[in-house]
């Protein structure tokens, strides 16, 4: 050890760290993508990488050889090996095996439907809410000055098409950017204005403005309209708080015009803005990455022998086969003539990299769907009965998925995230099927979702004249076999967005 003076040491130390290679890297973003975004990933590999292309059906045999696909692929990746370092390549060997058929792991392949030119084709225009209150504001007949304000407030709405800007800010940011100076009474006119146009309530600065604007411009003869306003304009306290009699007492109505003010109320949008955040039926579309189908068992006279199997799909339909290039093999041959061409040498060397980057990619995504199978092959095992009936789910976490497929927590949670599977009761999530386990009254444990099941089963039955509380629902639930103490039952009620009792009463 060294002493570099004023008790200043220098020494050296050895310690080991754990590096991921970039084959793994590849093969974790690949393992979390759901399948429309692999199929898009493999799209651009193909483009970025000239060696690698699609492989159609139609091909002869020996170009695109039929690989085997069920082999187990180390975790780690370490199995993988590289090209070959020498001037060398065995294109036989090599292009047999990196080559991927796109259709891995399907039990029953679907080829293209007929409709593929379809999945090309732009999605529809639609008009933003922006833009169709861009053209109405353009009807309207304002002066440059308040142009200028109508353009600041349209750029100001939240998503749910509030204006909740100071409008002290409009007034300093059209002075500071455009030189015009304005007041704050010229920009609520303008306000106003907006709020008229449709969907009416548009650029509100809270609820109970955005509610008042489309009762004023309800019909007159709307029933329960007027006493709707009295509610609402003078009563809003109450009328949040679901305080039937103050609002009987301060309105000076019966049960009968309070229950049609709330109808009158309760047909109006509370959310003017959210018609324009509504994405297309196109863009919703979920494509699960696993279908599973329970097939039972019959006998030779046709009847079900109370046994069967499950048939576990992974959706490959539209993912395109990869190959090996066979034109870079003769580019190959070619260039082994010119040994003595620096340039030759240069594009040999650009040919291996890219092989070896193709190789790497192909073998991560067959590990992937290794991967995928065998989490999802696992989550079936431990919750049969709920692919058999679409009940029963068992309590379950990572750690039960992981333990069995030997693989860590994190990548199963990368499995899990954003995928999808079909089953005959619907699609599902991958995350619907982990949840904590609850103990019954009879000692076994059941999933906290059948209990947030329950407690949302109650809730709908329950009276809303006189909705339960929370300690209510726990001493059902106790009926039903679950231990639950009140705590709970409060924190599950807010995981599926009940009220407490007080706001969920209603007017029968």
């Amino acid at each position: 050890m060294l002493k570099t003076g004023q008790n200043q040491q220098m020494g050296q130390k050895q310690t080991q760290q754990q590096r991921l290679s970039p084959q793994q890297i590849q093969y974790i973003k690949l393992l979390q993508l759901p399948t429309i975004a692999l199929e898009q990933r493999i799209k651009e590999e193909i483009e970025l990488n000239p060696v690698l292309e699609e492989s159609f059906p139609e091909e002869p045999m020996e170009e695109r050889e039929e690989l085997n696909t069920e082999d187990e692929w180390d975790e780690t990746g370490d199995n993988v090996e590289p090209v070959d370092q020498n001037e060398e390549i065995d294109w036989d060997e090599y292009m047999q095996n990196t080559e991927y058929d796109g259709n891995t792991y399907s039990g029953s392949y679907n080829g293209p439907s007929g409709s593929e030119e379809w999945r090309d084709l732009p999605n529809p225009y639609h008009e933003s809410l922006l833009e169709e209150l861009e053209q109405q504001v353009s009807l309207l007949n304002l002066n440059e000055e308040e142009k200028l304000i109508a353009t600041q407030i349209l750029g100001s709405l939240d998503e749910d098409g509030y204006f909740r800007r100071e409008v002290e800010a409009v007034v300093d940011n059209i002075a500071f950017n455009k030189g015009v100076l304005t007041s704050k009474e010229t920009v609520e006119k303008v306000r106003k204005q907006i709020q008229r146009l449709d969907p009416p309530g548009i650029a509100s600065k809270d609820l109970q403005d955005c509610l008042l604007v489309q009762l004023n411009m309800m019909s007159p003869e709307a029933t329960g309209r007027d006493n709707a306003l009295k509610i609402v304009k003078n009563n809003w306290t109450a009328f949040e708080k679901k305080h039937f009699g103050k609002l009987k007492k301060r309105a000076n109505i019966n049960d009968d015009e309070l229950k049609d003010a709330f109808d009158c109320i309760k047909g109006l949008d509370p959310k003017p803005g959210s018609v324009g955040n509504a994405v297309d039926d196109t863009q919703n579309y979920i494509e699960p990455d696993f279908e599973v189908r329970y097939q039972e068992h019959t006998n030779e006279e046709g009847e079900q022998t109370g046994e069967g199997d499950f048939i576990i799909t992974l959706n490959n339909r539209n993912m395109p086969a990869l190959k090996i290039s066979p034109r870079y093999k003769k580019m190959w041959e070619d260039l082994k003539k010119k040994e003595d061409d620096q340039k030759a040498k240069e594009t040999k060397t650009f040919i291996k990299d890219k092989m070896e980057s193709a190789q790497w990619f192909i073998d991560s995504i067959r590990q992937r769907q290794n991967t995928l199978m065998n989490t999802m092959k696992t989550i079936v095992a431990l919750q049969e009965d709920f692919f058999k009936y679409g009940e029963g789910l068992k309590p379950m976490i990572l750690k039960d998925i992981a333990e069995r497929v030997h693989l860590d927590i994190s990548t199963i949670s990368r499995v899990v995230n954003g995928k999808y599977v079909q089953t005959n009761f619907g699609v599902f999530e991958l995350k619907y099927f982990f949840s904590e386990g609850i103990e019954t009254e009879s000692g076994e444990e059941v999933s906290s979702r059948e209990v947030k099941k329950a407690v949302q089963e109650i809730v709908d039955n329950e009276n809303k004249d006189k909705p339960f509380s929370d300690k209510v629902i726990a001493d059902k639930l106790k009926q039903r076999g679950y231990k639950v103490a009140r705590r709970t039952v409060s924190k599950y009620r807010e995981k599926l967005n009940i009220p407490v009792a007080r706001l969920r009463k209603q007017i029968t």
